[in-house]
């Protein structure tokens, strides 16, 4: 019986969406360790090719899909209940919401909420556009807003159709597009897809390990004194695989507990700055404003695309936060639609914004603020610092070492970076495991095996880009030339779903 099964299981086995993005991760891993250099230009190369000349292309799906977020929303297509009519909703609002958030977001919310300000208190547009104290603290609220929410929301009320209302067999993007594609799901383009999909996937972790992992190395060699260096970082790597390793093996209960104790720590974070920080008043009044300076400049920030390159601002900035959610829109709005059943399509939308964006905006107004603050009342130049040291990681460290008692900090910040990474990589990785199957139903789960290969998998392409010694800029690359293509194929879910959601109320109006 035991052998029948495990050969079922290897029938069932998809190589095609297994193997090939394996050969492929091999293949760049290769490239990035043998030739740093000759990848680095050609990376380049192509970043211009699709991040300049083609950059308004991300602008037009960016704002599309929120409107059409909205839309799906409030129209009749919102009351549809993930699962059947009437059904309640399988976890509570607190849970639901703490595993839609931490999916989403890996550690590397952190970094950016501590340090970005200090990329756009440098940038020409924001001297164009008015002050630092506005525009640095703005900035980071437009980036990570509803825009990029907008891809997660949005496919996860796709996914959670497919998989609770229609219940497909096959949880694979390709699947998403049958209503449009029909039988040619099953055929090259919908092949195609999904190993798009796949190598979208391996972009994003890449991108979101290889940024956001030198801080924590930088805060373990502040607290406990070890030498910091590459090896170090691939050792935390290393753990940071074994934690959500451990905990995709338990299946979604895993994934649960991870993501509450997640928003434990990370909510212990925000408190402490905001509490102990001594600077309460001017981080609530930035926030609050840059809050009301986003939302009156909405459509202006999303479709400026600087003709005159005066700064390449939206390219380097606007254009690459799309692309970098587009590609993690892979994995984590597929989580988010399993975990969805029983609520409607709106509630997941709105649900999402509510709790997605909400938990968001307020770490960047709280840890970015902060530093801000001391930098706009002179109380500590983080400008003047990062200009001398060049090393940004050095500067945060610097700039959460004028907390009281930042060890404490610190400690806070390696824990909830930890767990983070571990919340975001084990969803990340059932999904994976999944995809790799020709056939799966939604109360399934994938064997351990199949989990065990994608964890591994996952930590590669982030330890060559170390070894690389990738900068940002190559960084962001990655997720532009993945995100090209399947921001196409994001458009197509979107189109076949709304499609496929009017047959089925047209069947319920019928029966």
């Amino acid at each position: 019986m035991d052998e029948r099964k495990v050969a079922s299981g290897r029938r069932r086995l998809d190589p095609f969406t297994t193997l090939v993005p394996f050969g492929a991760i091999l293949a760049l891993c290769a490239l990035f360790i043998l030739f740093p250099e000759k990848s680095t230009a050609a990376l380049g190369a192509i970043r211009s090719l699709l991040g300049d000349t083609f950059g308004v292309y991300y602008l037009i799906i960016g704002l599309g899909v929120l409107v059409a977020s909205l839309w799906i929303s409030f129209s009749p297509i919102g009351k549809i209940t993930l699962g059947k009519p009437g059904e309640k909703p399988q976890y509570r609002f607190w849970t639901w919401g703490a595993m839609v958030f931490t999916c989403g977001l890996a550690a590397d919310i952190l970094f950016y909420s501590l340090c970005e300000w200090i990329y756009y208190a440098q940038e020409p547009r924001v001297a164009e556009l008015g002050s630092i104290q506005d525009w640095a603290s703005t900035f980071p609220l437009f980036h990570w807003g509803p825009t990029v929410w907008s891809f997660y929301a949005t496919l996860a009320a796709c996914f959670g159709f497919m998989l609770h209302v229609r219940g497909v067999q096959k949880q694979k993007y390709s699947e998403a597009c049958r209503a449009l594609l029909g039988r040619q799901t099953d055929r090259a383009p919908g092949r195609i897809i999904d190993v798009l999909a796949v190598a979208a996937l391996i972009a994003g972790t890449a991108t979101t390990f290889s940024v956001a992992t030198p801080l924590l190395s930088s805060a373990l060699t502040t607290l406990v004194g070890v030498p910091s260096s590459k090896y170090l970082t691939i050792a935390i790597l290393a753990v940071t695989c074994l934690v959500y390793t451990a905990a995709v093996l338990k299946g979604i209960k895993g994934v649960s507990w991870l993501a509450n104790a997640c928003m434990g720590l990370f909510g212990a974070l925000l408190l402490y700055v905001l509490l102990f920080g001594g600077q309460a008043r001017y981080i609530i009044e930035t926030g609050f404003s840059a809050l009301g300076n986003m939302l009156q400049n909405y459509i202006g920030l999303s479709t400026w695309t600087d003709p005159l390159r005066t700064s390449s601002f939206p390219q380097n900035w606007t254009i690459f936060y799309w692309a970098y959610w587009m590609v993690w829109a892979v994995a984590s709005p597929f989580f988010m639609g399993s975990i969805s059943r029983g609520r409607t399509v709106k509630q997941v939308i709105l649900g999402t914004y509510v709790f997605g964006v909400s938990s968001t905006l307020v770490s960047f107004i709280v840890l970015g603020n902060y530093g801000l603050g001391l930098q706009m009342m002179g109380k500590f130049d983080a400008l003047g610092l990062y200009a001398a040291c060049g090393d940004l990681y050095e500067t945060v460290i610097a700039i959460l070492g004028t907390l009281p008692c930042h060890q404490i900090v610190l400690a806070l910040l390696v824990l909830a970076m930890i767990a983070f990474y571990a919340t975001s990589f084990d969803s990340i990785t059932l999904v994976a495991s999944q995809y790799s199957y020709r056939e799966f139903r939604p109360e399934e789960e994938a064997g351990q095996k199949m989990k065990l290969f994608w964890a591994i998998l996952l930590i590669l392409l982030p330890i060559a880009l170390i070894f690389s010694e990738g900068s940002m800029n190559n960084l962001q690359t990655v997720s532009i030339i993945a995100a090209f293509p399947l921001a196409a194929v994001i458009v197509l879910i979107i189109a076949s779903f709304i499609k496929d959601a009017k047959a089925y109320l047209r069947e319920m109006d019928r029966s």
